[in-house]
């Protein structure tokens, strides 16, 4: 089987072994791939693995000899997935593999934002705590989440996590869920996007960014929002209207936002967020500790070789 891994470096920058992978096929791997690159390099697989190469209809269509497309993520929008059913192209993903270390990430956002750590160590390396006259400053005012409200939109397993940890916080927590009914968790309120949103201390969004939820946390969201609360965002950049948050994080609207994800990554250096009041922003790194992408290795793996078996799973067509 021939295999064209098209994004590779992200997921493995060098500490990974990819000995397994190349156990199952005439093996290409490439660090990144333009579009301009796409068809030289799928042109002659049968299989393409992508994290964030798109994967368009017209390549599926004329692509002669491919199988299978394996998306090396959770989320597969990347992937016209009704062109690969139609050429009965199997598509599959990886659904599990970064739940605990995005949960982590999703604190240490909101702890940023609350306790603002990495300002205080600049402070104290650049010599004021030693000029203070005080054994204590604080260059902010510091948040105790203990009873705030955390609002998680998406109870997959990423919000549960991340619902677990809130708890453990002593925070009260209310989710946004497709099927309440099916994963109740204890401890956790059920309410509408609206009552989320109004209630929240805290808004955390954990959805995939499907046709139907694209800039759902827009103008009209935000300003049911308290002056006070929070907006973080590992999920999808695409769920956030951005030019209407930073808009609301200029005036004030809302206190601040955490987010691991923008619409379009890398940004362009006149992203309107870039330069937003309170605005951390990290390099969709939630995902990518050490242990995730091990994880992700092995499944990515496990799934080819369940397809190569005529037995595929964690298909998405």
């Amino acid at each position: 089987m021939r295999i064209a891994l098209l994004d590779g470096y992200t997921l493995n920058p060098g500490d990974l072994s990819r000995e397994p992978l190349l156990k199952l096929g005439e093996v290409h791997i490439y660090d990144r791939t333009t579009p301009d690159q796409l068809w030289d390099r799928v042109a002659h697989a049968d299989a393409i693995l992508t994290n964030k190469v798109v994967i368009p209809s017209d390549v599926i269509q004329q692509a002669p000899s491919l199988q299978y497309i394996g998306v090396m993520a959770t989320g597969y929008n990347v992937v016209d997935v009704a062109a690969a059913r139609k050429k009965g192209i199997v598509v599959t993903h990886v659904p599990d593999y970064s739940t605990f270390s995005v949960a982590q990430h999703t604190f240490a956002l909101l702890l940023e934002l609350t306790q603002h750590v990495g300002l205080h160590n600049q402070s104290v390396h650049a010599g004021d705590w030693t000029a203070c006259a005080d054994f204590s400053y604080q260059l902010t005012p510091l948040i105790e989440l203990h009873r705030l409200t955390l609002g998680i939109v998406g109870l997959g397993r990423i919000g549960r996590a991340v619902a677990r940890i809130g708890l453990a916080m002593g925070m009260r927590v209310l989710a946004v869920h497709t099927h309440p009914e099916r994963d109740l968790m204890d401890g956790v309120e059920f309410v509408d996007v609206q009552t989320c949103f109004r209630q929240a201390d805290v808004v955390t969004l954990h959805c995939p960014l499907t046709a139907s939820n694209a800039g759902f946390v827009n103008k009209a969201l935000l300003s049911l929002m308290k002056p006070g609360a929070f907006l973080i965002n590992t999920a999808r950049g695409g769920l956030i209207e951005e030019n209407d948050l930073a808009e609301a994080l200029n005036s004030g609207l809302i206190a601040g936002a955490g987010l691991d994800v923008l619409s379009v990554e890398p940004p362009p250096a006149d992203h309107p967020l870039l330069h937003a009041r309170n605005c951390i922003i990290t390099p969709h790194q939630a995902w990518a500790t050490r242990a995730a992408r091990q994880r992700l290795m092995n499944q990515v793996v496990e799934n080819l070789k369940a397809f190569q078996a005529g037995k595929p799973i964690h298909v998405v067509n």
